[in-house]
């Protein structure tokens, strides 16, 4: 079975890419000449995203660095002791939505503190797994089609992310607790 998985994975892409090539040809498509095109469009669009991901990085950097991120995980302190959370995994509960990579540092500390089988590690790691960079996404992407009202996708969003970190709590504390 797994000598299977191995050999499907190994001729997937190119098998795709084949097909991708052998449709565009039956159909008389310029295959080549559209992927041009859009790779051309896609480096655009990465350059149209640039100031909006260095703001935001900055921004985070800044929140992390001044104490602002220690002083609120203190404050909702007594709220995650209610529901469970271990203190250790406020930050990456906070962080989770404003950067993937800064969430991965924390994890990285909380890693090398409590280890990767501890309740806090397990925690940090289903936190991570159930998570979006919800703005990290919304800055970058609706900056750069120029969307500056947003509607509902900053409640959906925090919402969504609420959710995804009560439930990791729950069935981590579930599971292993």
């Amino acid at each position: 079975m797994l000598y299977a998985v191995e050999i499907i994975s190994l001729l997937a892409i190119p098998l795709l890419i084949f097909f991708i090539v052998a449709y565009g040809a039956m159909k008389k498509v310029k295959v080549y000449e559209l992927f041009v095109e859009g790779a051309k469009e896609g480096f655009n669009v990465g350059v149209r995203i640039i100031p909006y991901l260095v703001a935001m990085l900055v921004a985070i950097g800044v929140f992390r660095a001044s104490g602002a991120m220690d002083f609120l995980a203190t404050l909702l302190s007594p709220i995650t002791k209610l529901i469970g959370m271990p203190a250790e995994a406020l930050p990456v509960a906070i962080m989770r939505p404003l950067s993937g990579s800064g969430t991965l540092g924390l994890i990285s500390e909380v890693m090398k503190t409590h280890g990767p089988d501890s309740l806090i590690g397990r925690m940090v790691s289903v936190i991570m797994g159930s998570g979006e960079t919800t703005f990290y996404v919304l800055a970058v992407y609706f900056g750069s089609v120029s969307i500056s009202k947003t509607r509902h996708a900053v409640p959906a969003g925090i919402i969504a992310d609420i959710v995804g970190i009560l439930m990791s709590v729950w069935i981590v504390n579930w599971m292993f607790g």
